[in-house]
């Protein structure tokens, strides 16, 4: 089939590579959001997925909004059959939506009707869910509320992070989708409605988000920093000043801790929270490389009772 790929970030990638290299399918073009500034320069960068496409001689289409009217009229000239999406980042108008023949096909990256919305895999570990996977579906004007086609399921494992489950999900989900894009090609594949019931949604974290409180129990301390790893990344305050914080890990002890106070040890720096304490992992601390955590309590020379808020 004839293909218009959309997608931006790193975890697009593998889908990408998978229809590039599949011999039953041609990707006449990638729609990615434009080129914005990166890097200490703040110069303009392709989107990963924009300069993957570069590489291969692809046409790459970088619309400000997909409702603008030249965008919409160069894809009816490139006439596609279908339009895989992964990660693209922007709304698409119903304009665009009826398009290609076979729809927009979107991986999303958790089990439909659970977490829709912009943070699917963070939402899942910070939920502390058993079970997690990715989904393919068709794009309707609901958000994330299109017939789905297939999922690929997994155990959760105790300690991910966000970015160690995406990019898992990225490459199984790569395979779901090219599978999903097979199906729909030979006409062996049907979606099927999502269930009204389950419904749940996940909105992008915000910095603000990803603050530590340590006055929650120890088991939402640790899912959420690491729900929030890499990105935008766990933090807390200490004298005034933001540290950047790794994953926490619960620690076995039988130390009685405050919310917030940190005691030094020889291996490892425990902080209280609402029930047991955790020990921290890594440390950034403004202006410095990220450290272990006793490497930087014995730099600051933490003081008994002193806390982390």
């Amino acid at each position: 089939m004839r293909l218009i790929f959309a997608g931006t970030p790193e975890p697009a990638l593998p889908s990408l590579r998978a229809f590039i290299e599949s011999p039953d399918h041609e990707v006449v073009a990638v729609v990615t959001r434009p080129d914005a500034p990166a890097g200490r320069g703040r110069h303009l960068e392709r989107s990963p997925v924009g300069a993957l496409a570069d590489e291969h001689g692809i046409e790459v289409l970088t619309p400000a909004k997909a409702s603008d009217p030249d965008f919409l009229a160069r894809l009816r000239e490139l006439a596609p059959d279908a339009c895989p999406v992964v990660a693209y980042g922007a709304l698409l108008p119903q304009a665009a939506l009826d398009i290609p023949t076979h729809g927009w096909v979107n991986l999303h990256f958790s089990l439909l009707p659970a977490w829709r919305g912009a943070a699917p895999v963070q939402a899942a570990v910070r939920n502390g869910d058993d079970i997690v996977g990715a989904s393919t579906f068709r794009i309707v004007k609901p958000l994330d509320a299109g017939p789905v086609f297939g999922t690929v399921t997994e155990e959760a494992r105790p300690r991910d992070t966000a970015g160690e489950l995406l990019a898992r999900f990225a490459e199984r989900g790569a395979r779901l989708l090219l599978a999903t894009i097979d199906g729909i090609a030979d006409g062996t594949l049907r979606p099927v409605e999502q269930p009204s019931e389950g419904v749940s949604y996940a909105p992008k974290i915000t910095v603000e988000d990803a603050r530590l409180d340590f006055t929650a129990p120890a088991t939402a301390v640790d899912r959420l920093a690491r729900a929030v790893t890499p990105d935008p990344g766990a933090w807390a305050e200490f004298r005034g000043e933001r540290l950047k914080l790794g994953p926490v890990l619960p620690a076995d002890t039988e130390e009685k801790l405050a919310p917030g106070e940190l005691l030094v040890q020889r291996k490892q720096v425990l902080v209280g929270t609402a029930t047991t304490p955790v020990a921290l992992g890594d440390v950034q601390a403004p202006g410095k490389k990220r450290m272990a955590a006793t490497d930087w309590a014995r730099g600051v020379r933490v003081e008994a009772g002193e806390r982390i808020s």
